[in-house]
C-alpha cells in the first residue's frame, strides 16, 4: 500500500519513513501541505499520515482542503484526495484539537511520541475499514491472508513472500472484483523516485502464481490483473 506522510521534522520524517518502509509499505515523505497537495495531483495513494505543526497552512487547512475537494481522481481508479484515509500524527495533544481533527475528516488521531508498531497497526485498521474489511483475516478460497500480521498462508501452510509481493497480493485482494491496471499497480508499489524494472510487475506475479497457485492473478490482456476467482484455486 502507498502512503503519504507529510512531515516537516527531518529526524522524524526520515525515520518514519524507513521503518514503514521495512514493514512493507510503499513511501513518500513530504514537509508541508503544498507539497502534499501537489502529490494527490499525481499519485494514487492509499493513506496519508498528517503532521497539525506544518510550515505556513497548518494541517487542519488542508484535511478541511482535501476533504472538501471535488478534484478528479488522477488515474483511473486512484481515489481523489477527498476519498484517502488521512491518521493525524501530531505533538497537540488537547482535547479540543482531537475532536476538530476527526470533525473535519481525519479517520484517526495519534498524538506523538508513538512507538513505530502503535502507528503501523492504526494505520492497517484504517485501511482496513477504508476497503470495507474491519476484521484482520480474509479468506479467498484455500488462500488465507493476515492484514495485522502481513502473512499469507495457502491451506493452513504459511508461504513466504518478499514483501513487494506480500503489498501486490494484498492490493489483488483489496480489490477482488476489479481489474487493476499496470499504472495502478506501480502507482501503489513504488515511491516516487524509485527505479523500476521494466518486468518487475511481470516478475512479481511469476512469483506470486508459482509460490500459491497458477491462477491466483489472472491477467487481463491489454488492461491489467485482476484476482483470480476462489473456484478455480482448487488443485
Amino acid at each position: 500500500m502507498r502512503v503519504l506522510i507529510v512531515e516537516d521534522d527531518p529526524l522524524l520524517g526520515d525515520g518514519l519513513a524507513a521503518g514503514l518502509r521495512a514493514l512493507g509499505f510503499s513511501v513518500d515523505w513530504l514537509r508541508d501541505g503544498e507539497q502534499a497537495d501537489a502529490a494527490l495531483a499525481v499519485a494514487a495513494y492509499d493513506l496519508i499520515v498528517l503532521d497539525l505543526g506544518l510550515p505556513g497552512a497548518d494541517g487542519l487547512h488542508w484535511l478541511r482542503r482535501w476533504r472538501r475537494s471535488s478534484a478528479a481522481a488522477p488515474r483511473p481508479g486512484a481515489p481523489a484526495a477527498a476519498r484517502v484515509p488521512v491518521l493525524i500524527l501530531t505533538a497537540r495533544d488537547a482535547l479540543e484539537q482531537r475532536v476538530a481533527g476527526l470533525d473535519e475528516g481525519a479517520d484517526d488521531y495519534l498524538v506523538k511520541p508513538v512507538q513505530l508498531a502503535e502507528l503501523a497497526a492504526r494505520m492497517r485498521a484504517v485501511l482496513r475499514r477504508s476497503h470495507g474489511r474491519p476484521e484482520p483475516l480474509w479468506q479467498h478460497g484455500p488462500l488465507s491472508w493476515d492484514s495485522a500480521a502481513r502473512r499469507a498462508s495457502w491451506h493452513g501452510s504459511p508461504v513466504e513472500l518478499a514483501p513487494r509481493e506480500l503489498a501486490l497480493l494484498e492490493l489483488l485482494l483489496a480489490h477482488p472484483q476489479r481489474v487493476l491496471s499496470r499504472a495502478t499497480l506501480q502507482d501503489k508499489l513504488y515511491a516516487f523516485g524509485q527505479d523500476i524494472d521494466s518486468n518487475a510487475l511481470e516478475v512479481h506475479v511469476h512469483h506470486l502464481r508459482r509460490k500459491l497457485h497458477p491462477k491466483i492473478v489472472r491477467t487481463v490482456r491489454g488492461v491489467g490483473y485482476a484476482l483470480g476467482a476462489a473456484e478455480d484455486l482448487q488443485p
